[in-house]
């Protein structure tokens, strides 16, 4: 029984400090294996899409719990953005693929009651101006990320592949949406779980992105990523509520 527990089953708070998300395109056929079951992607023309966001944590603790007593520490975060539903009426959501942390505790925490699938990393963050330098280590190289953001300069334009039209469609798929969606393969169902944040407002960012090696692996490497938006967010207070089990029909 101890897939119950991975249904997020304790509500969470935590203040985010400050986030950075990049958002790749990549064909929808090559993602669509990617998903679980009661899953469909969420597109944009041709295009699926996986975000990584990374996360300077603070305060993370039980909302039944002081604040006093939450962690701080990294999160890096990989998901697809996904749907589940009926076409005429479905929840926008996440699929997470992998999650990284710099804690040991929140690895252990995490793995034992979500399907985020948590591995330690190293990082490295410095920042000066506005301009955020962050270097992620992962062990094999797995999910190797540096990129550097400029969150003074005024970037008002996409970057050049993206195939949004504006900034309006690309804010979209900023994430995070309302709900995070898991599949448990014990009982054939979907466990969403819905986030509950408070002044969301995106920015657009430059960046350079220097390495990224999760983008080597398959199936991403059959392809081109194309980075289709960069946006950065600082003091939002985070609530994750309990995880709501749906059951899925069988064939």
């Amino acid at each position: 029984m101890l897939h119950v527990l991975k249904r997020h089953p304790i509500p969470i708070q935590a203040f985010l400090r400050q986030s950075l998300v990049l958002t790749y395109a990549f064909p929808s056929e090559l993602l669509q294996p990617l998903l679980s079951p009661g899953l469909s992607l969420d597109t944009y023309g041709w295009y699926g899409f996986l975000a990584i966001a990374l996360v300077q944590t603070e305060k993370l603790h039980p909302a039944f719990l002081p604040t006093v007593l939450g962690g701080n520490f990294f999160l890096s975060g990989y998901r697809l953005f996904t749907r589940f539903g009926t076409r005429a009426s479905s929840l926008r959501g996440l699929r997470i693929l992998r999650t990284d942390s710099n804690s040991r505790w929140m690895v252990n925490f995490g793995n034992i009651f979500t399907h985020y699938q948590y591995s330690l990393c190293d990082t490295d963050l410095s920042e000066r101006d506005g301009v955020i330098d962050w270097n992620i280590r992962t062990p094999g190289e797995q999910a190797d990320l540096r990129v550097i953001a400029n969150t003074h300069c005024d970037a008002t334009l996409l970057p050049p592949e993206s195939p949004f039209l504006n900034l309006k469609e690309a804010r979209r798929f900023a994430g995070p949406l309302p709900y995070t969606f898991d599949y448990e393969r014990e009982t054939h169902s979907i466990v969403r779980i819905r986030g509950v944040r408070q002044h969301w407002n995106p920015k657009p960012v430059a960046v350079e992105v220097f390495r990224n090696t999760f983008l080597h692996r398959e199936p991403f490497c059959r392809a081109t990523p194309i980075l289709a938006s960069a946006f950065h967010v600082h003091d939002i207070p985070y609530r994750w509520n309990c995880g709501v089990r749906t059951a899925l029909e069988r064939a």
